[in-house]
């Protein structure tokens, strides 16, 4: 029976494709099976719900991977509404925390099953499916509801009634890439206006085109071709120079790589029926006169804008040529109506002001709210009545409210450069537009924020996935930036603090312009960083865009040669830098384990401002990225205090020893570890005497290094006291077993060594349970040097000996520690037999050529890297010289 709240429909809908993958249960399968849907939409063209589908296989595979421990099948199915995904794992018992109510009963905080609330908030339907093996979560989306069947229609009419058209109509069909230049130009093309397809390809549009530049028209050609959809009128050069007005009908698409292109289909004006969208109709009542069009369309047009933007932008253009204005603009109230943001304007440079914001309510009086129509005949009477106009020369304006169901939604006005121009007419002719549009405008911005919330949540997921990809402070440093720019901002510094003594440090920028990276680098240098404040929340910062313009005023007065001093940078440098950091700055406080650890700066170029989604977004990624640094910190620091330690374990070098080579390698198992289990040493004891030791700890990693440390330090002190090789075995034995729980069994070869005036060398050796030494003559023939005694740390009695070594010149004598010889591929193993088949190639060869023969033969024989520490000591007494 299936739980409630939870669908277990069988699949209803026709399958026109599907896409399988299994991921293996590892943390970057994760990444990879989000990839895998977002590439497979995409190709299928359902990039309307590829945000949903990414963050909800993203939590199941989290689910299948990280918290059951499973593989994951991720299963795409396309249907003609729509797309099912599929995501199961092969641990049937897992339980799916749910209740009677259909919610899934997991707390918001908690990882796991954090994907079943996912699916009941995103999903269109969900559901859950057992089998003896595996349990199988999927979910569908919908794809939006689009308008289908008769978009308008005519009436029949007499022939002599019809659009007159020539008797073969030709539908030009040119294809403008993203540059603006034409890269497909179709036959009809070649016969209407008489240039062949290769002698256009590759050129602007622009050069063919005669663009009718109309009062009270702000579209452009290049604007018109990056509108998602344009229909008018405009002139094509021919080849004979003739002009050829033509009726133009310009669709934005996207191909399968996502390359966006625009398509134009051009008829002859005339013939403009062919492609031009007919008005709608008035609709009427039967027995009633009919009513009036569309009031929203009859201001907006046919076809409205279907994005936000394009709907702002139309509107204060309407708005403009409605009232015969020189300006007009449009700002959208926040949430909590206590400000507006500019979203839109015309007659007013935009670029300083779009995402500035106001405060609804700017002062007292009469015109004190944007709640209510205003006029204002002279700006200059009111000083700062309409912040947005300050400075723009525009002295009369007209504002209305936009208002849904009694909620402040926005304000629109209409401002013009002479004073009186408007009055109380004028205001209700823009208040009756703005009671028109408001509530499309508000459809508008509600489904702009909810894309904007969607794609916020797969940014962030991604966001997480890399930062906790990585231990490294300066790796992570980068990503914080290469995901803020452009994503977020132009430009962004990191500065970070040591500790709480310490004052903030400029440690990363970058800008999307690389060439502005040095310029924006040496003027933050210049000034003081921002202040470190822990409170949550953007604040704006404005030192960078002061001093940049300061520095460009400064350079650009040298230049004329009104300042004093060197020029040491030219004009362009200067006054590009400002432009960079012209615009608003902003600072996030960077705080991990209630601490600041740094801050994120973030900046816009030429007075652009930040819109407050983003800076919200900003703010959630500072929080992820704080803890990701201070983690990547905190490995640093106890990674060097470890590297620290360990080195300590090892000889600070190798003595010379008159008249014998010595070389070692050493190999430690394990991520940042530089000792292990096994160890070496070689050391003066007295006046021609030298020790030398080579040993394996049970076990690898810090546990081992620990008794490495012990037995080093206690052979160096028990062999200059004097004592000889079994003593010295036997005391560092009771010291192994007095550490108790603690203590590990440790094979050792112990030898002291004694070169002799003849060229030869004498050795005493004892090898308590360590392989044992092979010596190799200068004939090719290898021998053990010494017999197995027994290892050190198990017996509390033991009776060792030495055993004496003459090494002659052309000698060489090889210690290696046991991950060497048990070096494996398989079932087979190295071994002594094929350390001595090494050894036995290695005759005549310096003591280091040896060593390095010997490692290259043990990494050779596996394909994979060794698991075990690996300590290669050799020594060579080298033959004498003849001339």
């Amino acid at each position: 029976m299936a739980e409630p709240g939870v669908e277990t429909c069988t699949r209803s809908s026709v399958i026109t494709a599907r896409a399988a993958a299994t991921f293996e249960p590892v943390g970057r399968s994760v990444a990879t099976a989000r990839a895998f849907v977002r590439d497979t939409l995409q190709g299928w063209g359902y990039g309307d719900v590829v945000d949903d589908a990414v963050v909800l296989t993203s939590e199941l595979v989290t689910n299948a991977v990280i918290h059951a421990g499973t593989a994951a099948d991720v299963l795409c199915l396309r249907t003609e509404d729509g797309v099912r995904v599929e995501v199961a794992d092969r641990y049937p018992e897992r339980e799916v925390p749910l209740q009677g109510s259909g919610r899934a009963q997991v707390h918001p905080e908690r990882e796991n099953g954090r994907g079943l609330l996912l699916c009941a908030a995103l999903a269109s339907r969900w559901g859950v499916e057992y089998s003896p093996t595996r349990k199988q979560v999927w979910f569908q989306l919908d794809l939006p509801e689009r308008p289908v069947g008769t978009r308008s229609a005519g009436p029949a009419l007499p022939d002599d009634l019809l659009p007159v058209a020539d008797e073969r109509v030709r539908v030009a069909v040119a294809q403008i890439d993203r540059n603006g230049t034409i890269s497909a130009w179709n036959e009809d093309a070649e016969r209407l206006f008489g240039y062949a397809a290769d002698q256009v390809a590759g050129k602007p549009l622009g050069d063919f085109a005669a663009w009718p530049h109309t009062p009270g028209i702000g579209t452009g050609l290049a604007e018109a071709l990056r509108l998602s959809r344009w229909e008018g009128s405009y002139g094509i050069r021919c080849a004979d120079g003739r002009v050829i007005p033509v009726y133009a009908s310009h669709l934005r698409v996207r191909d399968t790589h996502g390359e966006p292109s625009t398509v134009c289909l051009l008829v002859r004006d005339y013939e403009r029926a062919v492609l031009q969208s007919p008005s709608r109709t008035p609709v009427t009542d039967s027995g009633s006169e009919g009513r009036s069009s569309d009031p929203f369309e009859v201001f907006i047009g046919s076809p409205a804008p279907d994005d936000l933007d394009g709907l702002l932008q139309r509107t204060v253009e309407r708005a403009r040529d409605m009232l015969d204005g020189d300006a007009a603009f449009l700002l959208l109230a926040t949430d909590d109506e206590t400000e507006l943001e500019v979203r839109a304007t015309t007659g007013l440079p935009s670029a300083r002001q779009r995402f500035a914001r106001v405060p609804v309510e700017s002062g007292t009086g009469r015109y004190s709210s944007a709640r209510m129509p205003a006029v204002h005949e002279d700006l200059t009477a009111v000083h700062g009545a309409v912040p947005l106009l300050t400075g723009t020369g525009m002295r009369s304006v007209v504002t209305v409210p936009l208002k849904v169901e009694g909620r402040l939604t926005g304000s629109l006005g209409v401002a013009a450069e002479a004073a009186g121009r408007y009055s109380n007419e004028e205001a209700l002719r823009l208040q009756f537009a703005a009671d028109r549009i408001a509530l499309a405008v508000e459809s508008a911005r509600l489904g702009e924020l909810e894309r904007l919330r969607r794609g916020s949540l797969s940014f962030l997921v991604e966001a997480s996935d890399l930062l906790a990809g990585t231990l490294d402070r300066d790796q992570t440093l980068a990503l914080m930036a290469q995901m803020t720019v452009p994503t977020l901002a132009t430009w962004c510094a990191v500065y970070t603090i040591a500790d709480q003594s310490s004052d903030p440090y400029l440690s990363y920028v970058l800008h999307e312009d690389e060439d502005r990276i040095d310029g924006l680098k040496a003027l933050l240098s210049k000034i003081p960083p921002p202040e470190p404040v822990p409170s949550p929340g953007a604040r704006v910062w404005t030192a960078p865009s002061d001093a940049a313009h300061e520095a460009a005023l400064r350079t650009s007065m040298r230049e004329l040669g009104y300042g004093s001093g060197s020029l040491t940078s030219g004009v362009g440098t200067s006054l590009a830098t400002a432009a960079a950091v012209g615009g608003e700055t902003v600072v996030l406080p960077l705080v991990a384990r209630n601490r600041v650890i740094g801050m994120l700066t973030l900046g816009k170029p030429s007075d652009d401002h930040f819109r407050q989604e983003i800076l919200e977004l900003a703010e959630d990624l500072s929080r992820r990225a704080a803890l990701a640094l201070d983690n990547a910190r905190l490995y640093s620091e106890r990674t060097a205090i470890s590297q620290s330690l360990q080195r300590s374990l090892l000889p600070p070098g190798l003595p010379q020893v008159p008249g014998v080579e010595v070389d070692v390698i050493y190999r430690a198992a394990g991520e940042g570890n530089e000792v292990g289990g096994d160890f070496y040493d070689l050391f003066p004891i007295r006046d021609n005497a030298y020790g030398f030791a080579i040993g394996d700890v049970c076990g690898t990693g810090p546990e081992a290094a620990a008794v490495t440390g012990l037995a080093r330090h206690a052979l160096r002190l028990l062999a200059r006291e004097g004592f000889g090789g079994p003593a010295v075995l036997e005391r560092l034995n009771a010291a192994i077993l007095d550490e108790g729980a603690r203590s590990r069994f440790l094979t050792l070869l112990y030898g002291e060594l004694w070169p002799q005036e003849d060229g030869s060398a004498l050795l005493k050796v004892v090898c308590a349970g360590h392989p044992l030494p092979l010596r190799l003559r200068p004939d090719g023939t290898v021998e053990p040097a010494a017999e197995p005694q027994p290892l050190l740390g198990v017996m509390d009695d033991l009776e060792l000996y030495e055993e004496t070594v003459t090494l002659d010149p052309g000698d060489v004598l090889l210690c290696v520690t046991d991950g060497v010889t048990e070096r494996r591929e398989g079932s087979r193993m190295l071994g002594d037999d094929g350390l001595m088949d090494v050894l036995t190639t290695c005759t005549g060869l310096t003591a280091g050529a040896v060593t390095a023969r010997v490692m290259r033969a043990v990494e050779r024989f596996a394909a994979e890297p060794p698991s075990d520490d690996m300590a290669i000591l050799a020594m060579r007494v080298p033959e004498p010289h003849t001339d």
